[in-house]
Formats: C-alpha cells, structure tokens, sequence
C-alpha cells in the first residue's frame, strides 16, 4: 500500500505545476501539503509547518507513510488548481517570491496566501490603498543606533516622510519617483529590515530600517510599490502594466567588498564596499553608511564604458583585478577571488549591454559630480 501511493505520488509530480514548488517555484520538490493539495520545497514546507496543523499539514513524499485518503487529497487538487484559488487576486504591485529571495518575503507571501487569505479576499489587503502610516526602528545617521520613527506614505503627494518627533515637521521627505527600497537582512543582521535608497541633492542617501513584525515590513515594502505603480500608470497610461512593474524596486543586482585606486597610477588600492543599483555604482567606508563615497553612473557600451580583466599600464595588479572604463576616467578595481571578480565582470556587463531608459538619463543627469559644501563629496571621488 505505501509503495503504491509513493508510485502515485512520483506520478502526480509529473503533472504540470507540479514538479516546481507551489510557493517560491524551486524545481523537484519532495515535500507536500496534503489538505492544502500542493508540492512544496524543503524550505517553503518549513513556513507552512510554522502556520500549524489547523491551516497546513505537511508530509515528505517519501520518508512520511501516506494514507489513501492524503493520495486523493493531492490527486484532487495539485499546484495549478490550488493557484487558482489562493492566488486569485494577487495585486500587481505584489512581488511574488522566488527561490532564492529573503526569507521574510517568503514566508510572509505563504501566510498571506494561505493563513490570511489576503488574496482571497482583497479587502484584507492594507498596502493597495496609496497611504500607510506606522513606526519603524530606524538606523541613526551618526551614531549606528536604532530609534522609532514614524513614517507616512502618501500615494497622493508623491513621499514617503519620517518624523523624528510627531507634531513636528518631518525630518526628511522622500520622493517615491525616486526612491528604491530592498529587503537587507543579512547587510542590517534583522530578519525584517529594508533599505530605501533615493537621490538628495545630487547623491544617493541610504536609510536602514526594521520592524519586529515580519507581516508590517513586508506591508511596507508592498505599499510603496503599490504607490509607485499607481504613479506609473497616471504618469505613462499608455505603457503596460507588465512594463511599469519593472521600474517599482528593484534588488542590487551585486554588493560586496572590493578595493579601488585613485585616479593616479601610483595610488594604492583602498578597501572599499561596493553597491551596484541599477546603474549606479556606489562604494563606501562600511556597509551600512548613510551616504557613498563616491558613486560611478554606468552608461551604455556606446558612450564609452566598458570592463575588462586586468589594470592600466602603471598599477599594480592585486591578482583579481578589473578595469572599469567611463568617458572620464578608467576604475582600477580588485576582488578577493578569481569567481568574485568574474561575477562582478558579470553583472557591470550586463549593465553596460543594456540600452538606457528615459528614468536611467534622468537619474545620469541629476547626479552631481561635485559638491559644495564642506563635506564635499565627488561622485568620482580619489578616496
């Protein structure tokens, strides 16, 4: 009996749908819920033996005993007919996880689904509306601590604001059009945090942020893409849907410590972390600085930017060694391994193959290169 419904089972996976995990789309899962009828991974089954029994009740395909009745359950039902159901009206603003994305993003996308039945019933769905207002532990500028904050976001305006006190004027004020925000637990070391990342005065601020509540970080990071995309579609109504849907966040295609020389040959390599979003190369002292040393707009192949394998004729070579080429200077850069550094050749090259868009010219023009003030800072800054 039990060797003629794991035969069913391995048969049942075979269907479409059913060989790639219902929840994240990972490939040959070997778990399953079987009141819920649906195939998952190793690790979304984890999330669904979090909810309890009363909402999902999870088995392994082969090293669990199944009954008949569990068999048929799964026969019934299956990846595609359990999508129907509890991914009826999935925002389109709504970023639904894949494989490799945070965990808090999972998991909140399984409990949405099937513990909240959020998609369901739309009207239990808080970050569609163009307006949320909450409490966020927010990273201080200067002194690395985290202190709540209370930040309004209004579809309407346009901002995203936080307050230091409440019946004050907000602290900063946030432009939505301009803002990115990225789920970072592993760079911030909490499970439910974001970075917003946006332009002030010609360069990029960063802005850490976190919630105890996994359920409220996620509504945060969904309504301010619910807001973007409901701007989008005023500002562009004859461009699709699928279309806009790219520019509402989008995740650092690559970050991670490199070293760079100055604009002189004979300058030595510094330690340096570095941020790719989008076009903008960004480095810093430290992961988590509030501002960048510098930044490096990466145009199109045809302007004159390109990256090759070694350095310039003068500079030593660290032994994993790139060349960055811009129209107003070439970036001596190094990783610390052969597969780190082929990886970034990687992701700078896609960039510079891609074409730019209106929104990337934009953002090319309104970076300054130099600034004024006292703590000056260059975009193509030597440090």
């Amino acid at each position: 009996m039990a060797d003629r419904n794991e035969k069913v089972l391995h048969e049942l996976l075979k269907l479409p749908g059913n060989s790639l995990c219902a929840d994240c789309g990972s490939r040959n899962p070997e778990w399953a819920s079987y009141n819920i009828g649906i195939f998952l991974c190793t690790r979304c089954s984890g999330v669904h033996r979090g909810m309890g029994v009363h909402i999902s009740k999870v088995k392994h395909l082969k090293l669990d005993r199944w009954e008949d009745s569990q068999v048929e359950r799964m026969k019934e039902v299956g990846n595609l007919t359990a999508k129907l159901k509890y991914e009826e009206r999935v925002p389109p603003c709504y970023r639904r996880p894949k494989e490799y994305d945070p965990q808090v993003l999972i998991e909140q996308w399984i409990r949405a689904k099937y513990q909240r039945e959020e998609f369901c019933y739309p009207e239990r769905q808080c970050y569609v509306s163009g307006y949320m207002v909450g409490f966020l532990m927010k990273r201080g500028k200067e002194d690395s601590r985290y202190h709540p904050r209370k930040f309004v976001l209004s579809e309407a305006e346009d901002t995203l604001k936080y307050f230091v006190r409440e019946n004050k004027e907000p602290k900063a004020i946030l432009r939505l059009s301009e803002l990115n925000v990225v789920f970072a637990p592993e760079k911030i070391n909490f499970p439910n945090s974001l970075q917003l990342t946006f332009l002030k005065d010609g360069t990029t601020r960063h802005i850490y942020v976190y919630h105890d509540d996994p359920e409220v970080i996620t509504n945060w990071y969904m309504a301010i893409r619910c807001a973007k995309l409901h701007r989008l579609q005023v500002a562009y109504p004859s461009a699709s849907e699928a279309d806009l849907i790219g520019y509402l966040t989008e995740d650092f295609a690559k970050e991670g410590w490199l070293w760079k020389t100055g604009p002189k040959t004979s300058d030595g390599f510094k330690k340096r972390w570095f941020t790719l979003d989008n076009r903008k190369l960004m480095y810093h002292d430290e992961p988590l600085d509030a501002h960048p040393k510098g930044e490096i707009f990466i145009g199109h192949a045809m302007d004159g930017y390109s990256v090759r394998i070694g350095v310039v004729a003068g500079v030593r070579d660290q032994g994993f060694s790139f060349a960055l080429q811009t129209p107003d200077r070439i970036f001596n850069l190094s990783a610390s391994t052969e597969s780190d550094r082929d990886q970034w050749l990687q992701v700078l090259e896609k960039v510079i193959d891609r074409p730019l868009s209106p929104q990337d010219s934009s953002i090319s023009v309104r970076l300054v290169r130099k600034r004024t003030n006292t703590n000056s800072i260059s975009i193509f800054s030597p440090r």
